[in-house]
């Protein structure tokens, strides 16, 4: 079923990394939004809009943020550990699974009615790998709370224009956007994405129609920039 949901007041739980902050700058241009709330450990400096409400919370305490939910219809998650191989698997699983799920549930309590998540490519509750397979669990666990609209954002690896994590990225970075021509067909989904897409992608999301279940991966980001585009243009 094709849902669509009104975009006046958003949520985001994760705005301050580098796609929660691409999706931010997106939708601070949009006029139309009427209430912008953003829930984090450290506040964003140099955000004076009229519209826009920043909360300090513990991403563990869902009591914390509760109350700073109602009044939504969006909410938008791009919270998550930006490099899992650096910390234990319980921390992992503490930030990226029980915080995330934990704010869903809270965001489905206060009612909100579309929720977006940034996941990866790939996840599957039975996956082999433990990240993959968390993520795919923590899939299964939103679509049992039962949103109206539920959006699972898929990238493979994301494309920074500045080197954040050391050599490995460095490697990522000059190599992956070389791999571009061969990943075609059923590959396609694992280009790597620049970071301003995915975001952009994420925050005009909300202004479109879509399933109430849907999976959004590298063609969806750039079909969903180029349908905002076009609708501007009308």
């Amino acid at each position: 079923m094709t849902t669509k949901t009104n975009p006046n007041s958003i949520v985001m739980l994760g705005a301050s990394g580098a796609v929660g902050s691409e999706a931010l700058k997106t939708l601070l241009v949009h006029n139309n939004i009427h209430l912008l709330t953003l829930l984090g450990r450290t506040p964003i400096s140099g955000l004076n809009k009229a519209n826009v409400y920043q909360h300090k919370i513990n991403v563990s305490k869902p009591d914390s943020y509760q109350e700073y939910i109602q009044g939504h219809d969006i909410a938008i998650c791009t919270l998550g550990v930006g490099e899992p191989s650096r910390i234990s698997k319980e921390e992992f699983l503490k930030i990226d699974k029980e915080a995330v799920l934990d704010f869903a549930k809270a965001c489905k309590k206060g009612g909100i009615r579309h929720f977006e998540l940034l996941a990866s490519v790939g996840i599957n509750p039975k996956s082999s790998s433990f990240y993959l397979r968390a993520k795919g669990e923590l899939v299964e666990a939103l679509k049992a709370l039962g949103f109206d609209r539920l959006s699972i954002f898929q990238p493979s690896m994301i494309l920074t224009p500045t080197n954040r994590y050391g050599i490995s990225q460095a490697i990522v970075l000059k190599v992956f956007p070389l791999l571009k021509p061969f990943l075609i067909g059923r590959l396609r989904k694992y280009r790597g994405i620049p970071v301003s897409v995915l975001g952009q992608s994420m925050a005009e999301n909300v202004f479109i129609a879509g399933q109430d279940y849907e999976i959004l991966q590298w063609d969806q980001f750039y079909s969903i920039i180029d349908n905002s585009n076009n609708t501007e243009n009308l």
